[in-house]
């Protein structure tokens, strides 16, 4: 990627982070959303789920980090789409930057926007009783990673947004995808107790694995909670920056390709 694209990019970054504070409903519900989530399951649900060894509310708020940052990526493939509608895309078009900038600033913008939900996720695991239980280095690494699997899969939803014909296309084919891949995972509750061949499905859904990573650098794991000879649950960090990295080497290249199509309609 050049120093062109990024510079044009970070421009762009700041178009997008702009209309969210002019705009600040978008931050309000992509807020709401995940903390609700952490309140439903830590006061309503947990009660009746157990976490061998462990507190069920660390245990949890991983889970749903790893949720929430796989959700906001999906803003990225939604304000593509809103500006493919409205026409903006093809101004940016006729403006002498890099063709890959839109896509740069876009999920760059995206990420700054996690950043922020991740903080106040944080505190309100903080108030309902989650620690870290790590050191500093190791914490700032699982927040990281998080963040970097989260800018993964928003190349994808660049590429989704730039296919549909409509925001609120992307929004339900998203959710259809997304919601199943989240709940089939490790992110709520352990996977020793599942039938076999989703057990299989969800030991190697990246989701777990980046869930399961966060937990470890975190310090909220517990041995009785692990699951026993699933690779991609013992070495969760490598296998996550293993997607990381084919996610955004398949990608970034379909999206850029995708964006000089569809911007040429």
């Amino acid at each position: 990627m050049s120093g062109n694209a990024l510079a044009d990019g970070a421009i762009i970054a700041k178009r997008n982070l702009i209309k969210i504070k002019r705009v600040p409903d978008l931050l309000v519900f992509s807020t709401l959303s995940p903390i609700m989530f952490i309140l439903l399951f830590a006061y309503v649900f947990g009660s009746a789920i157990d976490v061998p060894g462990q507190s069920y509310r660390e245990f949890l708020i991983p889970g749903i980090f790893a949720q929430t940052v796989i959700f906001g990526a999906t803003i990225t493939g939604a304000g593509l789409a809103d500006d493919m509608q409205k026409g903006i895309i093809d101004r940016f078009r006729s403006l002498p930057i890099s063709r890959s900038a839109v896509l740069v600033g876009r999920t760059g913008s995206d990420v700054m926007n996690n950043v922020l939900v991740i903080f106040i996720m944080s505190v309100t695991g903080l108030i309902v009783g989650w620690r870290i239980r790590s050191s500093v280095p190791e914490a700032i690494a699982g927040f990281l990673l998080l963040l970097a699997f989260a800018y993964a899969v928003s190349w994808i939803m660049a590429w989704v947004g730039l296919l549909v014909p409509s925001p609120e296309v992307v929004n339900n084919a998203s959710f259809m995808i997304i919601f199943p891949l989240t709940f089939i995972a490790n992110t709520f509750v352990p996977t020793n107790n599942f039938p076999a061949v989703l057990k299989a499905i969800a030991n190697w859904n990246p989701v777990s694995s980046v869930t399961q990573a966060a937990r470890n650098l975190f310090g909220n794991t517990s041995d009785k909670a692990k699951t026993p000879g699933a690779w991609s649950l013992e070495h969760p960090e490598l296998y996550t920056l293993g997607w990381v990295v084919v996610i955004l080497v398949v990608f970034i290249p379909l999206s850029v390709r995708q964006y000089q199509r569809a911007a040429s309609r």
